[in-house]
């Protein structure tokens, strides 16, 4: 078998072996195929050139100006929440799983039986799920360990019906692109299964490191794992999750994202060709362009988090200004992290009464804020259009600006 060694990794020439009994010409034939084994990080030293560095360094303060600017708003969670739910339909996006604003927030609003009945919908609620845990294992600060990304995939599938393989390392051969059979012409052939859960226990101590800038450990680690592609299915999405653990292990992100995957996913043959630079052993280039992509996503949250407190200032008007203590208040506080409600969230959310949170919605409805959903009498449902349009316009012009 041929061999092909550098710094970044192996390339070994395998043989997939014929299936005379397959259905088609593709499904029986074998053929030579290249798997790529990549060398272990925990260790290594990474010297990155000034462009780099100079990207990393822009990143840097552009998370902590974002940190710094969206405390001042009221709302905070509502910012932080709609952040996490534009980062996840990316993220999903990227992998051809497309959902609106409102569909996914409405499938939020559903109970979970319902959820299962659209793909779509279960595979982006689990991707909000696994970013919450990812940045929790992360604010944890705990060893780092691969029972961690296993964690985060569970979450991942954990609304799909892919639950079998949800927190399970592969036992067989994957690949990119390609036919569905066999290996042979496939664009990228990760680690044979064999060398899995070694290459995760490195990367894990990689993880746990703390001499190299947390943006660059994030961009190295994401496209390690990648790389490694450790999972049957999801690899895509857990992989992203995991950038916003460690920026929120070392102290980089504390309360908000920035969505670095609408800015990746809007490049898509930039992002794809970063992470082929990277096993090419162009760290540099690679570190450069998530970089530069961290920066942008920060800099696009800032003015998301203003048009959010804008429209609800905008709303107050509407409303005549109610006392900030009312039903009506609170709603108006909660509406952008929740934005399909009925009277049982109204009264969670604002902790009022069954008859003021009544009033507060109609009142709401009134001023044009909220919507029905259906007519029934009991089970009536609200929707918020105004902030859930306001968040697709924002992905929209983020991914416009920069293809533009």
């Amino acid at each position: 078998m041929g061999q092909q060694v550098s710094r970044q990794g192996t390339f070994e020439e395998r043989i997939w072996p014929a299936n005379p009994g397959g259905y088609g010409r593709a499904s029986r034939r074998g053929g030579r195929y290249q798997v790529f084994i990549p060398a272990p990080i925990s260790e290594r030293s990474f010297l990155l050139d000034g462009e780099a560095g100079a990207s990393l360094h822009a990143a840097t303060k552009a998370l902590g100006r974002l940190e710094q600017s969206v405390r001042r708003v009221a709302t905070l969670g509502a910012i932080a929440q709609n952040l996490l739910r534009s980062e996840s339909v990316a993220s999903s996006r990227i992998e051809g799983v497309v959902i609106s604003q409102k569909c996914l927030a409405r499938a939020a609003h559903e109970d979970r039986a319902k959820r299962r009945g659209d793909y779509r919908a279960a595979a982006v609620l689990g991707n909000v799920e696994a970013m919450k845990r990812a940045i929790e294992i992360g604010a944890e600060g705990e060893q780092f360990a691969v029972a961690d990304l296993l964690d985060i995939h569970l979450q991942l599938l954990r609304f799909t019906e892919d639950r079998d393989i949800a927190g399970v390392i592969r036992q067989a051969q994957n690949w990119i692109d390609g036919n569905d059979y066999n290996p042979v012409g496939a664009v990228y052939v990760p680690p044979p299964p064999e060398h899995v859960s070694e290459l995760l226990d490195d990367l894990c101590r990689f993880v746990e490191r703390d001499d190299l800038p947390p943006v660059a450990q994030a961009a190295i680690a994401h496209a390690q794992f990648e790389t490694i592609h450790p999972f049957a299915d999801g690899n895509g999405r857990a992989g992203r999750a995991l950038i916003y653990a460690i920026l929120r292990r070392r102290g980089e992100i504390v309360s908000y994202i920035p969505p670095i995957s609408l800015v990746l996913g809007s490049v898509p043959k930039a992002y794809i060709g970063g992470l082929t630079e990277y096993r090419e052993g162009k760290i540099s280039d690679w570190c450069d362009t998530f970089a530069s992509a961290t920066a942008r996503a920060a800099e696009e949250a800032e003015g998301l988090a203003l048009e959010i407190e804008a429209l609800q200032d905008e709303w107050f008007d509407r409303l005549a200004r109610p006392r900030s203590d009312s039903a009506a208040s609170r709603l108006v506080a909660a509406l952008p992290e929740q934005p399909v409600i009925d009277v049982s969230a109204a009264q969670r959310l604002s902790g009022r009464s069954h008859v003021a949170v009544g009033a507060a919605l109609k009142r709401l409805e009134e001023a044009g804020i909220l919507g029905r959903l259906n007519e029934r009498k009991w089970g009536r449902v609200w929707e918020c259009d105004e902030v859930l349009e306001l968040v697709e316009r924002f992905e929209k012009r983020v991914a416009a600006s920069i293809t533009g």
